[in-house]
C-alpha cells in the first residue's frame, strides 16, 4: 500500500499477555452480557445458548482468517488492507469503513451504558435517566479519549486494571451460578440445539445478535503495528481472546435461562446482569456485577476507540480519507488528529442521542445495525485470506481446513445472516446498518478519482508474497526451511 510514510506508531509496545486482554476486552463480555442479553432473548428465547455457539463455530473461522492474514501484512488498517490487496480495492475500503461506522455507532450505545451503570452504583432511579446517562458516559468517554490519546503502553496498563477485575468477578458469580438454588427452570440440554429456533429467519436473527456478541476481538489486528512480534501474536491472542469471551457468554447465558424469568429479563433490557447478580447473591451480588458491567463497558470503549482511530490512520496515511488522519504524535506515537475527530464526531453524537429514546430502545437498534456491519467487514476478510492462500491451500489438510475450508465457512455464514436479518429487523436499526454503508461511497468515490495508491491494481494480489515468505503449516514451513538451510518464521 502507498502511503504517507512519516513518523510510525508506538513499535514493540505490546507482548503476547497484553494482546489477550485486549483481546477479550475488546468483546467486552461483561457489558454484552448485560446490555445484549435481552435482545438475543427478544429473539430467540431459551435458544440463547445455541445461538452463541452455532455463531462462535464461524467466528473462529474468521479469527483463523485474521490470524492468516497478518502474517502477510502488518498493518493498522487490518481488513481494510487486507481485503483491499487481494479482492478489490473498493471492498477492502468498504471493509474499512464498516469497522470506522460500527465502532463510531458503538460510542453511543457504549456510553449510555456506562453512564447507566455507573448512576445504577448510587441511585437505581437514576440509571433510566437518558439525559443524564449520556453526561456520565459522556465524561467516561472523554478519559478513555485521553488514556488512548497517551498511547499504546498507557492504554494497555489500564486496560489490565479494568479487565482484570471484571473477569475476576465474571469467574466468581460464574462457579456460584452452578450452586444457585430456586432456580426458575432446569437446564435442558435442548437450548444447545435447534429445537428452540422460530425457523431459519429466526436463527438468522439470533446469529447476527450473537455476533455483536462476539465483536471486537479483532482490535489485536489493528494494534499489530505496535505489537512485538505480531505477524504471530496478533492472530493467536484473537483466537485465545474468541475462546475465552465464547465459554463466558455460554456459562452466564445459561444461567439467565436457569435463574431469571422472561418478565424479568423484560423489565432490566439494559442490565439484565446486574438483576442475574442480585438473584445470585442477594444484597452484594448486583452491585458487583454492575461494577464489572461499568468496568467492561468502559474497557470497550477504549479498545473500541483503538480500532476506530487506527482504521482511520491507515486510511489517512493511503490517502483514502483526509491525509491529517495518518499524522502521528511526536511525543505519544498516537494518531492524534484521528483521535481527536472520532471524540468530537463521538460528543455530537452523544447529544443527538437523546431524541432517540430510552437507553434500552437504543440499545437494540444500535446493536442490531452493528451486526450487519459486522457481518461485512468479518465476511469480507474470510473471503480475503481464502484468495491471499488460494496457492498453498492444497499442500496439506491442515492448509486446506483453517486457512480456506473453515474462513470461507465463516465468510459464507456472515453474509447468509447478513440477508435473512434484513426481513427481520426493523427500519431503523436497517437504516442505521446500510445507510452508514452507503455513506461511506461519498469518501471512496471521491479519493479515488484523487489517484490515490491505494486504488492501483497493481497492488491488489497478494499470493506472490505469501509463496515468497510464508505458509499456512508451521510444521511444514520448518521442514521445508530445514531442508534448504533457511531459518524459520514460524
Amino acid at each position: 500500500m502507498s502511503n504517507i510514510r512519516g513518523r510510525g506508531l508506538q513499535a514493540n509496545a505490546l507482548g503476547t499477555f497484553d494482546t489477550v486482554v485486549m483481546a477479550v476486552a475488546g468483546s467486552a463480555p461483561a457489558y454484552s452480557i448485560a446490555a445484549t442479553t435481552a435482545v438475543l432473548v427478544g429473539a430467540v428465547g431459551l435458544a440463547s445458548p445455541a445461538a452463541l455457539l452455532y455463531c462462535a463455530i464461524p467466528m473462529l473461522g474468521i479469527a483463523l482468517a485474521f490470524s492468516y492474514l497478518s502474517r502477510i501484512d502488518v498493518n493498522a488498517g487490518a481488513s481494510y488492507s487486507w481485503v483491499g490487496r487481494t479482492l478489490h480495492p473498493f471492498l477492502g475500503f468498504i471493509s474499512g469503513w464498516a469497522l470506522v461506522i460500527s465502532a463510531t455507532i458503538f460510542m453511543v450505545a457504549g456510553s449510555l451504558p456506562a453512564g447507566s451503570m455507573t448512576l445504577s452504583l448510587f441511585d437505581a432511579d437514576l440509571a433510566g435517566n437518558t439525559a443524564l446517562s449520556t453526561v456520565v458516559g459522556a465524561a467516561w468517554f472523554i478519559v478513555m479519549l485521553l488514556v488512548v490519546l497517551g498511547g499504546a503502553r498507557l492504554t494497555v496498563r489500564a486496560q489490565l486494571v479494568m479487565s482484570g477485575i471484571e473477569i475476576a468477578i465474571l469467574a466468581l458469580f460464574a462457579v456460584l451460578a452452578l450452586f444457585h438454588t430456586g432456580n426458575v427452570r432446569s437446564f435442558e440440554w435442548s437450548w444447545l440445539g435447534f429445537s428452540h429456533f422460530d425457523g431459519v429467519s429466526g436463527f438468522a436473527s439470533g446469529a447476527l445478535v450473537a455476533a455483536f456478541y462476539y465483536w471486537g476481538w479483532d482490535v489485536t489486528s489493528n494494534l499489530s503495528e505496535e505489537t512485538r512480534n505480531s505477524r504471530r501474536t496478533t492472530g493467536l491472542a484473537g483466537l485465545i481472546g474468541v475462546g475465552i469471551v465464547f465459554l463466558l457468554f455460554e456459562v452466564f447465558t445459561i444461567a439467565v435461562n436457569v435463574i431469571l424469568t422472561s418478565k424479568q429479563i423484560d423489565a432490566n433490557d439494559a442490565n439484565v446482569l446486574g438483576v442475574l447478580g442480585e438473584e445470585i447473591w442477594p444484597g452484594l451480588g448486583g452491585k458487583l456485577l454492575i461494577v464489572a458491567v461499568m468496568l467492561s463497558t468502559i474497557a470497550t470503549l477504549e479498545t473500541t476507540l483503538i480500532q476506530v482511530t487506527r482504521s482511520l490512520f491507515a486510511m489517512g496515511r493511503d490517502r483514502t480519507m483526509p491525509p491529517a488522519l495518518g499524522r502521528v504524535h511526536r511525543t505519544w506515537n498516537t494518531p492524534h488528529v484521528a483521535i481527536v475527530v472520532v471524540g468530537g464526531v463521538a460528543l455530537a453524537m452523544f447529544i443527538a442521542s437523546n431524541a432517540l429514546g430510552s437507553v434500552g430502545d437504543i440499545l437494540a437498534d444500535a446493536i442490531s445495525a452493528i451486526g450487519l456491519q459486522i457481518a461485512v467487514y468479518y465476511g469480507l476478510a474470510g473471503l480475503a485470506v481464502v484468495v491471499a492462500y488460494r496457492k498453498m491451500l492444497t499442500k496439506s489438510l491442515g492448509n486446506f481446513l483453517l486457512g480456506g475450508l473453515w474462513p470461507l465457512f465463516g465468510a459464507l455464514f456472515m453474509f447468509w445472516i447478513f440477508v435473512e436479518s434484513l426481513g427481520e429487523l426493523d427500519t431503523a436499526a436497517i437504516a442505521i446498518g446500510i445507510g452508514g454503508l452507503a455513506v461511506g461511497l461519498v469518501p471512496m468515490l471521491w479519493y479515488w478519482r484523487q489517484g490515490s495508491d491505494y486504488y492501483r491494481p497493481a497492488r491488489l494480489d497478494a499470493t506472490r508474497t505469501v509463496e515468497a515468505e510464508y505458509v499456512l503449516d508451521p510444521y511444514a514451513a520448518a521442514n521445508s526451511r530445514a531442508h534448504e538451510g533457511l531459518s524459520t518464521d514460524f
